[in-house]
């Protein structure tokens, strides 16, 4: 079925708007009538619905009023060729998109439609993302504390803070908790707030009428009439401008707002789940938070914990994210050795889970065998501050370099924090003397001496030495042909 839908009972209209349609590569149905329309509409629906008022039987507004019930979400456009006001009321209050009075110009039209079509496919994009299940796993007393939370609160429509560092997994939850309520067949709709700049925050949550700005051309829905009978999450709620606060504190009491430019007020039934990384009892005593909206979103509060405190679900997070980066780009999954998850679980992941995420693409796409050890690791991670596991010595006391630092240090047995703070200094000079490739440059480097050290310790044999650093012979010759490695040709 064709993405947009002409509906009127001019058969030069229908004809002048489908070919104006096809020369910008849109291909329309058309329809004579009302009723023509909803016999269709029980089969599927168009992304866009262009529709007369007044045609004999069924008038547009009665299937502007069918197309809302079935498919909230679909823009209507109402033309006609009576101008009057309350033709033009009755379009709006109906949800319509925008209405459009005859004689329209064509090319004004065909902008406004797809237009139209733009938004629809946003939403249907918002939706299919919403409905798509999001994996949260975690075998961790701390996560199995969350995942407890979320039941209780899967009947439940109250408002929920989720707290937690950045990249720790608030926006999942959130999904989840949605997911699991009875508004779970509506929309669910997020916004970072700190990602949108403050004078189009205001209309971005509530919407704006015509006119209400330069550059408001069409009334447009807000994140608010989005959610309608579903749920908002706001991320970042700690950043948002103080102004804004009163008027999203007047929706969590009332239940109504007005879009920018507006005087009609919309009722919303929404659930709002807030999450932020910021200590929010500080910025209300810092005065940048108002303490009144703070109690109202702070009814239930939810705290995620960051991956430092559930390390025992890096493995099993660390494999999942593997396997779902091979199946995204079509390759067999790589396999990670039991020394390089420990190396990885020692880490201090200050971006959390999505940092791990980030991680294991990087090894999927960049490892360069099937098995992953301690040296096909990103080189920058040497340098990154560990935690040691449990009967390590206290801090400060000496201690005997372990498997993976013996591993990353190479045959000279030098800890790993001596020749990271030495890289560290390198890579500081570099950068000061206005390098820009500065990862190509040290990565061929750090690839350059671990071959060599694994040469040495190997009398020169490749084979011998492509073992010791977990690759192929063929990926040991072809990388010291790459980094101009004498031997090239031996074994």
């Amino acid at each position: 079925m064709n993405p947009i839908w002409i509906v009127d009972d001019d058969e030069s209209i229908r004809w002048v708007l489908e070919k104006a349609l096809a020369r910008h590569g849109l291909a329309a149905s058309s329809f004579a009538s009302a009723r023509e329309a909803l016999q269709a509409l029980r089969d599927g629906a168009p992304e866009v619905l262009v529709s007369d008022i007044r045609m004999p039987g069924e008038s547009g507004l009665a299937l502007l009023q069918a197309a809302k019930a079935a498919h909230p979400g679909l823009p209507v456009i109402i033309t006609t060729a009576f101008s009057d006001l309350d033709s033009a009321v009755a379009a709006f209050q109906g949800g319509a998109f925008e209405y459009l009075a005859k004689p329209f110009d064509i090319d004004r039209a065909v902008e406004l439609i797809r237009r139209a079509l733009d938004e629809s496919r946003r939403e249907a994009s918002a939706e299919q993302a919403a409905a798509a299940p999001a994996e949260m796993l975690g075998q961790a007393p701390a996560m199995q504390d969350v995942f407890r939370a979320i039941g209780r609160l899967s009947q439940s429509s109250v408002t929920v803070l989720i707290t937690g560092e950045s990249g720790s997994g608030k926006e999942l939850v959130a999904r989840a908790l949605h997911r699991h309520s009875p508004r779970a067949e509506r929309p669910f709709i997020a916004l970072n707030t700190a990602a949108i700049p403050k004078d189009l925050l205001e209309s971005e949550l509530f919407g704006h009428e015509r006119g209400a700005f330069t550059g408001a051309q069409a009334a447009r829905r807000g994140r608010f009439e989005q959610a309608e009978g579903g749920t908002l999450f706001l991320d970042e709620i700690g950043d948002m401008p103080f102004d804004l606060q009163t008027r999203l504190l007047r929706v969590l009491s009332d239940g109504h707002f007005y879009r920018v430019g507006g005087h009609q007020p919309q009722k919303a039934d929404v659930r709002v789940i807030a999450a932020t990384h910021q200590d929010l009892e500080q910025r209300v005593a810092d005065g940048l938070f108002r303490e009144d909206l703070f109690h109202r979103l702070n009814v239930i509060r939810l705290r995620l914990p960051s991956l430092r405190e559930r390390r025992e679900d890096i493995p099993l997070l660390t494999r999942h994210f593997l396997a779902q980066s091979a199946r995204q780009l079509g390759v067999e999954p790589k396999r990670i050795s039991d020394e390089a998850l420990a190396f990885i679980a020692g880490l201090d992941l200050p971006g959390n889970v999505r940092q791990l995420e980030n991680l294991c693409n990087w090894i999927t796409v960049m490892a360069p065998g099937q098995t992953v050890g301690i040296e096909d690791l990103p080189p920058d991670l040497s340098a990154a501050p560990a935690v040691a596991a449990p009967g390590a010595p206290e801090p400060g006391k000496a201690a005997a370099p372990t498997a993976a630092a013996t591993a990353i240090a190479g045959d000279h047995g030098a800890p790993a924090s001596d020749w990271a703070t030495l890289l560290e200094q390198e890579a500081a000079c570099l950068l000061a003397d206005g390098v820009s490739d500065l990862m190509d440059a040290l990565g061929r480097r750090f690839e350059s001496a671990l071959i060599r050290t694994a040469l040495r310790h190997t009398h020169g044999r490749k084979s011998d030495a492509a073992l010791r650093l977990g690759i192929g012979r063929n990926t040991i010759t072809r990388k010291m042909q790459e980094l101009g490695i004498d031997g090239a040709g031996d074994d």
